[in-house]
């Protein structure tokens, strides 16, 4: 037998530990919401929170992106804003999760502007992580120059594309 296609002993262990976590995260993600009940005599109310998908909706409604100048990550005055207000309420709603979208506009290289979104969307859970929102509900991922909210040339249109959106999850 070759020895280059043999699995060293260890890597078996590695390989079914990994299955085995895949597979129980799958099985967590299908457990049956929980549901608030009515107590019966004697009994003590349901304290446990259940997702309110409406609540979440609104919330990114009221405040779903924020935007970014030419090739930054920085966080302008207007985005802490928005941000300041989005934090309020993710703190009153913590049955929510998000992804934030980093998104860029069409100058660059795609691998550049994959980086830079990245940054963007990180930059973004970060100050909402300061402000007291728990980072576990928050992904990114990052879109680069992939997905334009608007198409065409000129600094309107590229503005609006140099951005994070905050999506529930």
């Amino acid at each position: 037998m070759n020895s280059r296609h043999r699995a060293p002993s260890g890597s078996w262990a590695l390989r079914s530990l990994i299955i085995f976590v895949g597979v129980a995260g799958v099985l967590a993600g299908c457990q049956q919401p929980e549901t608030a009940t009515v107590p019966g005599p004697g009994q003590a109310p349901d304290t446990r929170k259940t997702p309110d998908g409406q609540a979440c909706a609104d919330m990114v409604a009221a405040a779903d992106r924020v935007f970014f100048d030419y090739d930054s990550a920085e966080l302008r005055p207007d985005a802490r804003t928005t941000l300041d207000a989005l934090a309020t309420q993710m703190r009153r709603q913590p049955q929510c999760h998000f992804v934030i979208e980093g998104h860029c506009d069409e100058r660059g290289t795609r691998e550049y502007n994959l980086a830079l979104g990245e940054k963007r969307a990180s930059v973004v859970v970060g100050y909402l992580a300061a402000l007291g929102v728990d980072p576990t509900r928050m992904q990114t991922i990052s879109y680069g120059k992939e997905r334009p909210a608007e198409i065409g040339n000129g600094e309107e249109v590229w503005a609006k594309n140099r951005r994070a959106v905050m999506v529930i999850q």
